[in-house]
């Protein structure tokens, strides 16, 4: 807990007795009481010098050591982020967003966002979602790119979130994953919680607090020598439920650093005794390509497609040329 801003907080006689978390809430109104769980369970809060949990409860006398958190501003500060417009109405907006951008701001990604960069191009976005994510619905990981839809107003948004909760939003995903399934379509059903140990990554968890139904569908459309490139479709919104699920059944996709071990791949990754060091893709290969919904005002059904980005083609266009399809 060094080159950092920090405070110490004496636990007085009528805080005796009282929850870590709700103490430092209260202590620190600046930040909120979700805040400061995180930073408890981000080991950036001591008691005695010891870690404990956010239900400690504390005792008169004892010092309390903090790491402050960053400040969360009270919304997207709008930036000129260019964005690529699919679709656009007095309700909805759908977005292709690219791959590395943040949904909205969060601890290390407070710039650049998507958040931002609708709170420039838009006067109207949905409130619903809280000051720190006008317009937005539902979310990709900041690797992911693809579809994304955008409320304009409270009623768009609260119509948009009834439909993803009742799972009458049809999405479709194009994956590029290590490895070739025997079969041509599976489902897979499995829940997913959070990781035992790892905070960032989910984890296949049965009966555990966290855990949470899990189905998705899949599709092989090529077949290469060592990969395979696949339709995915999830049921259900689970956070990487995707990423998760094909790293569960021994085929992760492709450059998924938290769920395949690997952030990149190379040509001499893919073309035995080339010289060439050249990466291909950096990121997850993994697009939202297609979403359907049932448009929140007129009730009728709209699909929105966002063609494959560059880097996951150039990959694509490598494998085709030197792995060989198998199939």
């Amino acid at each position: 807990m060094n080159d950092v801003e920090q405070v110490r907080l004496t636990v007085d006689a009528d805080s005796n007795g009282q929850r870590l978390d709700v103490f430092l809430a209260t202590q620190l109104p600046q930040f909120s009481r979700t805040q400061m769980r995180r930073s408890i369970n981000g080991k950036q809060v001591l008691v005695d010098g010891q870690r404990v949990k956010a239900s400690y409860s504390l005792s008169a006398g004892e010092t309390v050591q903090v790491e402050l958190p960053d400040q969360v501003a009270p919304g997207p500060l709008p930036e000129c982020v260019p964005l690529k417009i699919i679709y656009e109405d007095q309700d909805i907006v759908a977005i292709d967003k690219p791959p590395g951008m943040v949904v909205h701001p969060a601890r290390g990604h407070w710039t650049g966002t998507l958040a931002s960069a609708l709170a420039y191009h838009f006067e109207s976005l949905s409130s619903v979602g809280g000051p720190a994510r006008p317009g937005i619905v539902h979310r990709l990981d900041r690797d992911t790119s693809g579809v994304i839809i955008i409320a304009k107003n409270d009623a768009a948004h609260l119509n948009l979130c009834a439909q993803f909760e009742s799972r009458t939003v049809d999405k479709c995903y194009h994956a590029l994953v290590r490895g070739v399934p025997d079969r041509d379509a599976d489902f897979i059903d499995a829940p997913i919680g959070a990781h035992p140990y790892q905070r960032e990554r989910m984890a296949i968890r049965a009966n555990h607090s966290t855990s949470r139904e899990a189905r998705t569908r899949y599709e092989v459309v090529e077949r290469f020598v060592g990969f395979s490139y696949l339709h995915v479709q999830p049921e259900t919104g689970r956070t990487h439920q995707i990423r998760v699920h094909m790293a569960h059944v021994g085929y992760p996709v492709v450059c998924d650093r938290l769920y395949a071990g690997h952030a990149r791949i190379s040509m001499q990754d893919l073309c035995r005794g080339t010289l060439d060091e050249s990466v291909v893709l950096n990121r997850q290969a993994l697009h939202a390509f297609s979403l359907s919904i049932d448009h929140p005002t007129t009730g009728q059904r709209i699909e929105f497609r966002a063609e494959l980005p560059d880097d996951f083609q150039r990959l694509l266009a490598v494998l085709r040329q030197h792995r060989g399809k198998t199939n």
